[in-house]
């Protein structure tokens, strides 16, 4: 897989709680992942850090074999790095509420194993069609499901940013994974939510369908937040099975 990411701080925060990064393990596997700190100045971005890296550590130790194994490990390692943040946050007063939402990847053969937790997504985009294969743990999401509003609704109500699952915060840290089938030519995108609550569906698809190269279209995407106000860091990444 051909992974490109950028990260942008935005034009409305001071600093950017946002965190990306790719490991590749010694079986050709692919993890990618991006966590979107919480908590405003107590430290965020200290649990975002911790997320990555530690997920990333494990993936290239005792990273799975098998897209099976892919979704217990998940769960398993989600569950710990949320017990590593719980412990942290009682050393100083301003790691008190850290948090952070979380979306990752793990790309075998032509299997995706995708998982989430807060309001950071995932699509999948294959044969012209964007899916998102990720579920927003989120107050709005919750009223989408429920028939009580739409999902363009949903985006311009002031709860839009009250998350209801997300690491560092509560001793569960319930994760969704799901796999997919990643055929040839399949583009995985992963974002935090700095993208697709300024830019609508439609045009993150355009910029999907171009030619332009992973890296590119990650630089387009952010630019189109930026270009739509940019309130919150923007993070995305693009993933090409080749």
């Amino acid at each position: 897989m051909q992974v490109a990411y950028q990260t942008d701080v935005g034009h409305r925060r001071s600093q950017n709680q946002d965190r990306v990064a790719q490991f590749t393990n010694q079986r050709g596997n692919q993890l990618v992942v991006i966590a979107d700190g919480i908590g405003g100045n107590r430290s965020g971005d200290v649990a975002a850090e911790i997320t990555v890296k530690q997920l990333g550590h494990r993936f290239m130790t005792t990273g799975p074999e098998t897209p099976l194994e892919a979704i217990r490990w998940f769960a398993r390692e989600t569950q710990l790095i949320n017990n590593e943040i719980l412990t942290k946050s009682k050393e100083k007063t301003i790691y008190q509420g850290m948090g952070t939402t979380m979306v990752a990847a793990i790309a075998f053969a032509e299997t995706l194993v995708v998982a989430n937790i807060g309001d950071s997504r995932g699509y999948l985009f294959h044969d012209g069609l964007m899916t998102q294969v990720t579920i927003d743990h989120s107050l709005v999401n919750e009223l989408v499901k429920s028939g009580d509003i739409t999902e363009e609704e949903a985006l311009k109500l002031p709860q839009s940013n009250i998350i209801t699952r997300v690491i560092g915060i509560s001793p569960d840290a319930r994760i969704e994974v799901n796999r997919f089938k990643f055929a040839p030519g399949d583009q995985l995108l992963m974002c935090s939510d700095g993208l697709f609550k300024t830019v609508d569906k439609e045009k993150i698809k355009q910029v999907l369908l171009t030619t332009a190269s992973c890296s590119d279209k990650c630089a387009q995407l952010v630019q189109l937040a930026n270009a739509a106000g940019g309130p919150d860091n923007i993070t995305v990444l693009i993933g090409l099975n080749e």
